[in-house]
């Protein structure tokens, strides 16, 4: 098994790090050629939602990487993973999305929810398939405030929805590579 991790910005050395732990093989995705390795999954990060989307239309990665997960690549975004697989995004025109996001999943976002640096915050919450003490640490993170009926809530938070999954595409507001708890990678590594 062989994992892509996007890694034009964000938080992507932490994903590889808890891929290490978990004796699975990855490789980074900065550029288009990087993209045309064989892979069984990929993962978007946390970081910086707008710059990484501007930098996916720029490099030529956007249509690729939709394609791919339209025809089933399993997929894996945390927090403004969330924000650029997510169709609609609270506040966003659709001509801003169409140039940079990847608008795959049928939710509807809403960045920064939890407000500035400062709103960040540290819980345990139950994740369905998991159990009910999953650490979650969430850093200026989103929410997602609207589902469709073919998403799966997986976990929420405070009545806010911060988990879902839509056939090969996973979301979570929250940095589950920041923790030390392997169980939400194992459960993408399981979807894989």
């Amino acid at each position: 098994m062989r994992i892509a991790i996007l890694a034009l910005q964000g938080a992507f050395l932490e994903h590889e790090q808890m891929l290490q732990r978990l004796g699975i093989d990855f490789f980074e995705v900065r550029q288009l050629a990087d993209w045309q390795q064989p892979k069984d999954g990929l993962i978007i990060p946390g970081g910086e939602s707008t710059t990484m989307g501007k930098l996916l239309f720029d490099l030529g990665l956007q249509e690729p990487i939709q394609k791919a997960i339209r025809e089933g690549l399993p997929v894996f975004g945390t927090c403004a993973g969330l924000i650029l697989l997510a169709k609609n995004v609270e506040g966003d025109s659709e001509n801003t999305r169409a140039h940079s996001q990847l608008a795959m999943m049928d939710i509807t976002a809403n960045r920064n929810a939890y407000g500035r640096q400062l709103g960040s915050f540290y819980t345990v919450a139950a994740f369905k398939g998991i159990g009910n003490d999953v650490p979650m640490t969430f850093i200026r993170a989103p929410f997602i405030s609207k589902v469709s009926d073919n998403v799966e809530v997986l976990s929420e938070v405070n009545g806010n929805i911060v988990a879902a999954r839509e056939g090969n595409m996973l979301v979570t507001s929250f940095h589950p590579e920041l923790d030390t708890d392997t169980r939400i990678h194992e459960y993408f590594i399981k979807m894989i």
